[in-house]
């Protein structure tokens, strides 16, 4: 199906990105809608109630370039992006619960790991209905309702599309969706997520389908916003054109892998949807699954998760010829790591937050300690010269991917 969005486009490209995030500015005199004369009381003029003497107004001066897309949290040194082109601000790390919650740590690390994500400013929390068959999403609930956080003072992710082996238990028709986020809801013990992403695309549900179902869980208060993980550029588009057709919700953001060995759709597909429809990105597996630590070296420890049962995949690929040349790249730019005084992991992450239109990169970690670890690329991200990255993708052998 095709759809014209000509008119969306027209309206983005004639509003300023400042202006799209931000809103009305109050004016000289105060006040939000930009009145002259404060706000209050009577426009200039005379005019008295029911005067119909026309309101100048005041317009908006122009703002620094990148005004409020980011900003630092105080004491903790932590920045905060806008979701997308969406009001919502998120932490730029965030914390992952895949692999970890539930399965490769105990509750009482997981507590340890999220107690000292939330003090160092770190404020989105992601999981899905299919993490540790569920498991994560209690175990996240049960370490939330102990610390007793203010709900408004974080935000919850959650993933649909994984949810049982009956054949209604998966994929994104209308009734998984709807009943999938209320199991997950009912685990978490929340009463709403901040964004449901869409776990995957499923092409035996019509789009149409899935927007009207996310709308409706967003307008009963289930989810706030939604989103989607490992789509294509072109099924995000149709999902943004069937919304704006029928007037419905949206996304606001895509999930997608993104390393120093991922990086196309992060790079080359996913800024476009950014400026073009406000679609921002949360990337995940900035260490590719600890591949890009140095850890590895030929062998597989016994503490890794590669060893986990289940995840003879990661094994084989760390394994593979492909992954052995990967690690010999990785061991290539320890001395720009050691030149930046940083790890490479911490060299890996911030390489991730500087791609446009992205977000929040969502970490994976066993410990609080190696989370305080992973911190430390916020100090890095600074240290990332143009000249540097140029560094890192000769090391790589990757051709720089041009700015649009």
């Amino acid at each position: 199906m095709q759809v014209s969005i000509a008119c969306t486009e027209q309206n983005l490209r004639s509003r300023s990105s400042e202006d799209r995030l931000c809103g009305p500015r109050p004016g000289p005199g105060g006040g939000n809608g930009g009145q002259v004369g404060g706000g209050h009381g009577n426009p200039p003029g005379g005019g008295g109630p029911g005067s119909k003497t026309r309101v100048a107004l005041v317009p908006r001066p122009p703002a620094p370039a990148g005004a409020l897309r980011e900003s630092t949290g105080r004491g903790t040194g932590m920045k905060y992006r806008n979701l997308g082109k969406s009001g919502l601000r998120v932490s730029c790390l965030g914390l992952g619960t895949w692999v970890t919650f539930g399965s490769q740590i105990s509750d009482e690390t997981a507590e340890d790991v999220l107690t000292v994500a939330y003090e160092h400013g770190i404020n989105l929390f992601d999981t899905a209905e299919v993490y540790a068959a569920g498991k994560a999403e209690r175990t996240l609930g049960n370490i939330l309702k102990s610390k007793g956080w203010r709900r408004s003072s974080y935000v919850i992710t959650t993933k649909i599309f994984w949810g049982g082996q009956a054949e209604t238990e998966r994929g994104l028709s209308r009734k998984h969706i709807i009943e999938g986020l209320r199991g997950s809801l009912e685990r978490l013990q929340l009463g709403y997520v901040d964004i449901v992403f869409a776990n995957r695309s499923d092409p035996n549900s019509p789009m149409e389908e899935i927007v009207r179902a996310m709308t409706y869980v967003i307008n009963q208060g289930l989810a706030l916003y939604w989103g989607t993980s490992r789509w294509g550029a072109a099924e995000i588009m149709e999902a943004y054109s069937m919304a704006r057709q029928f007037n419905l919700t949206p996304p606001v953001c895509e999930q997608a892998e993104n390393h120093l060995f991922q990086r196309e759709k992060v790079e080359m597909q996913l800024p476009e949807l950014y400026h073009k429809i406000g679609v921002g990105s949360v990337t995940w597996s900035p260490l590719a699954c600890g591949l890009i630590t140095s850890k590895y070296d030929g062998r597989v420890p016994d503490t890794c998760r590669a060893a986990i049962k289940g995840y003879q995949w990661l094994k084989d690929k760390v394994q593979s010829e492909d992954g052995k040349k990967q690690q010999a790249k990785v061991m290539d730019l320890l001395p720009i790591a050691n030149q930046l005084g940083c790890t490479a992991a911490q060299l890996a992450i911030a390489w991730c937050l500087r791609s446009e239109g992205v977000s929040s990169v969502l970490l994976g970690v066993s410990s609080a300690e190696q989370l305080m670890e992973h911190l430390g690329a916020l100090q890095v991200l600074s240290q990332l010269t143009p000249q540097t990255v140029m560094e890192i993708d000769v090391l790589l052998g990757n051709k720089p991917h041009p700015k649009k």
